[in-house]
């Protein structure tokens, strides 16, 4: 598991809870909680301590495995990419479970087209202290498949793997590249205008005003999503819609939560990756771009290129 956070550390733990050999890449005070205490995880779908956990700051101590499941922020995916390669052998499959839909591409560009499915899960889920991940809602899911949509012995390998674990869905779609978007078009609207309107899941699909701000950044990124050629079908705007009115009140996004602690964001990767991509199909985009401009003051001051007083 490159990275131990809240997807990480939920999916990798549940891997290795079923018996499997799992070792965690992870840095700070979360990766010396993991060695000397372990990693703990309170869950809705069952908690459990995984004790000892094989974590390490250092892919070269790994060496070449079969899996690299990357579950860190988008915008820490450049240096991902170069410290993975000691973990990535001829034969290694490497599954991208960020946020966004870039990863898979990038990924491939730099470890070769072979090497790389597509993936995504679904959770909500955070480090609520060093060696603690919390997971509050959402049914945790895992999806991954090959890029062209092709049934690989490779992928129902992983498959079969993630069957033994307890408390995950696993699922292999026709279409990977839909099944990111489908997950992208709830996140990225979801993130943004909960982080705009700093308040939880709850208020923003009740009230009428952000209700319908939700319904507009739902529509945009269809928009978007069709000029870029992925059948995303219309009826996936309803959907998603009623996934999120089925979430805990209190849920809130990850990149919300980012921005509200001062934190940096994916929030280049979400609203802004909408609005380049309109751009560049020639799609009107208000919302999102309304949004990215009102979040990027405070998302570059956690990126300590400006400074100011909240």
């Amino acid at each position: 598991m490159l990275g131990a956070g809240g997807v990480g550390g939920y999916f990798g733990g549940r891997l290795a809870e079923a018996g499997e050999e799992v070792h965690f890449i992870a840095r700070g005070a979360h990766l010396e909680a993991l060695r000397t205490t372990g990693l703990q995880v309170e869950s809705v779908a069952g908690d459990f301590v995984l004790q000892p956990a094989h974590a390490t700051a250092d892919p070269a101590s790994v060496g070449a495995v079969d899996a690299v499941l990357v579950a860190v922020k988008t915008w820490q995916l450049a240096e991902a990419t170069r410290t993975m390669r000691p973990l990535v052998g001829r034969d290694t499959i490497v599954v991208p479970l960020l946020n966004g839909v870039d990863a898979p591409d990038l990924l491939r560009q730099a470890l070769g087209p072979e090497t790389v499915l597509g993936g995504l899960c679904r959770i909500i889920s955070f480090v609520a202290a060093p060696g603690l991940v919390r997971h509050t809602g959402v049914a945790p899911s895992i999806a991954f498949g090959e890029m062209d949509g092709a049934r690989s012995a490779r992928v129902e390998r992983l498959r079969a793997v993630f069957t033994r674990a307890r408390g995950v869905a696993v699922e292999i779609p026709a279409d990977i590249r839909v099944a990111m978007w489908r997950k992208f078009l709830f996140i990225a609207s979801w993130g943004g205008l909960a982080a705009l309107a700093r308040a939880p899941i709850g208020v923003v699909r009740s009230l009428p005003e952000t209700r319908r701000l939700l319904q507009e950044s739902l529509r945009e990124i269809h928009a978007v999503a069709n000029a870029a050629g992925i059948a995303l079908p219309a009826a996936a705007i309803e959907e998603t819609l009623a996934f999120i009115d089925g979430l805990p009140a209190d849920g809130t996004a990850s990149m919300q939560r980012d921005l509200m602690e001062g934190r940096r964001s994916e929030l280049d990767a979400h609203d802004g990756a909408v609005v380049r991509m309109a751009e560049r199909f020639g799609i009107e985009t208000p919302v999102h771009g309304f949004i990215y401009s009102s979040l990027l003051p405070v998302e570059r001051r956690a990126r300590k290129e400006i400074a100011f007083r909240l």
